[in-house]
């Protein structure tokens, strides 16, 4: 579809020339100024009169103006596209955008029950790891440690990413077409599936051989290096296919019904995902250990390396997101490199310090999706030439945080979720410590965005990996710092628990 010309016309009647920009579905820009009138060649354009800050990108090019528009201002837009879902261009309600004051005002109120479902999706996967911790396959592979740690967070970032972009192109009107939407959707699934295989390989090799280094004294043979890696493999993919086709779901609603996804999406693409990767990592780890002396293992390796290349060849035919096979890898790969480090942290103490298993994920959860909500609204604003209210933003992130805390720290001493020992000292450290990771978090985010905006990255494919792979550092490394100040000083001594018999 080309979008032939565009006229301002505002209550004094002048005309006004603004930018006119191709964009690409994948998320790559590229702008021209254009001040001509309309120059139709076959002379069947349409012609659409609809209010200026509700114009969109339901013709896949979109429009920035250059001066904020008054309300009385429109938009004049020509398009050649016959297909063109002129109706939902000319419903006010569908807009491309909110208007800054009432998009800011609901970010609370959107924003509070995903983080909600998150922090109980966050305590389920942190229950599951302190139960599956004792498992044959964790006891007997214990790279599976490494492993955790650095797979959530790459499939974290997958989703994430993914959730992120669809969000984006949402807030820019680019589902609204419907045969726009099935190419996005079915395009950025099947580089989901190109993504997870080779991310979970690539981890699962990594953790291995991390665990080699950092391990010397354990005995490492070929068939637990090809069950990590497999099972790896086998977790990434699966749980891709389940939660990328719920995300893109969930995204249309939000669009439907007018729900920012930006506020939505992150968190429960993340909170969901390391549930649903920790429960597949644990079942595959443990059926494979089954067949550990076999080459079971094997032959599920040689298939899953053999599909890669015919998912890499459905998205290359797919235009709208060739460019994301050659872009957005590098942050996946730094994020993994300092996500072992967490792992490393979590192998060493989670047996030490009880109920880190539980706190851990939660603590770096609650803080990741915070980041991934205020640097996915950043990416949007960027994107749609607009700028956030930050100051507005991070203070409402930042106070919403609080009581989820609080109410997750009740729910667990209520329900003796994960052994943590709940004292009053305890509590007011961990609060104390969530504080100094969302703080640093939003900051994070907010200077990240814009860095890589104006260094010509797209924010959505490159920001989420680094934000959520730092926090986690950050998040583990306070928190055991936290059990041992409390343990050395007394007031804090319920650890080194007794293994449960299996």
């Amino acid at each position: 579809m080309l979008l032939s010309s565009v006229e301002l016309d505002s209550d004094n009647d002048l005309e006004k020339s603004v930018p006119d920009e191709n964009v690409n579905t994948s998320g790559s820009f590229s702008s021209k100024t254009s001040s001509d009138p309309l120059n139709n060649e076959n002379g069947s354009a349409q012609r659409l009169l609809v209010p200026s800050n509700t114009v969109g990108s339901t013709m896949i090019e979109r429009i920035r103006v250059t001066q904020r528009p008054t309300k009385n201002e429109y938009v004049e837009v020509y398009t050649n596209d016959e297909d063109s879902d002129s109706e939902s261009v000319r419903r006010s309600e569908l807009k491309i955008l909110d208007e800054s004051e009432g998009n800011e005002r609901s970010l609370a109120f959107e924003a509070v029950p995903p983080l909600l479902v998150s922090v109980a999706g966050l305590m389920l996967a942190g229950w599951l790891l302190d139960a599956v911790q004792y498992w044959p396959v964790f006891t007997r592979v214990t790279e599976l440690f490494v492993l955790v740690p650095v797979l959530l967070n790459l499939k974290g970032n997958l989703e994430m990413n993914l959730a992120s972009r669809l969000s984006t192109l949402s807030n820019l009107g680019e589902l609204d077409k419907p045969s726009v939407r099935y190419a996005l959707v079915w395009g950025n699934l099947a580089v989901l599936q190109v993504q997870s295989l080779i991310v979970g390989a690539i981890a699962g090799l990594f953790s291995f051989l991390e665990g080699v280094v950092f391990h010397s004294d354990h005995v490492n043979t070929y068939n637990e290096s090809i069950l990590v890696i497999v099972a790896s493999m086998v977790c990434a993919a699966l749980s891709s296919m389940i939660l990328g086709t719920f995300m893109c779901i969930l995204i249309i609603i939000c669009r439907r019904f007018q729900i920012n996804p930006d506020n939505i999406a992150c968190p429960m693409a993340s909170s969901l995902g390391d549930l649903l990767t920790l429960i597949i990592l644990a079942t595959c780890g443990e059926i494979l250990l089954q067949y550990l002396h076999t080459y079971v293992s094997t032959a599920m390796f040689f298939v899953l390396t053999a599909s890669i290349p015919l998912w890499v060849r459905f998205v290359w035919t797919n235009p709208t997101v060739r460019d994301l096979l050659i872009s957005g890898w590098s942050p996946l790969f730094m994020a993994m490199v300092i996500a072992s480090m967490a792992g490393l942290v979590l192998e060493r103490y989670i047996e030490q310090y009880n109920g880190l298993a539980l706190l851990t994920p939660v603590l770096n959860g609650i803080a990741g999706n915070l980041g991934s909500i205020y640097a996915s609204r950043i990416s949007t604003r960027l994107h749609s030439g607009e700028e956030e209210n930050y100051r507005y933003s991070e203070i409402v992130l930042f106070l919403i945080h609080i009581p989820i805390e609080i109410i997750f720290l009740i729910f667990a001493c209520w329900f003796d979720v994960g052994h943590v020992n709940l004292s009053w000292n305890f509590s007011i450290t961990y609060l104390f410590v969530s504080i100094i990771c969302v703080t640093f978090t939003l900051i994070l985010a907010k200077r990240l965005t814009l860095w890589l905006w104006h260094n010509d990255y797209d924010p959505d494919n490159y920001s989420l990996p680094y934000i959520t792979a730092i926090v986690d550092v950050m998040g583990t490394g306070l928190l055991v710092l936290s059990y041992w100040l409390l343990s050395e000083m007394g007031l804090h001594v319920e650890n080194h628990i007794k293994k449960p018999h299996h």
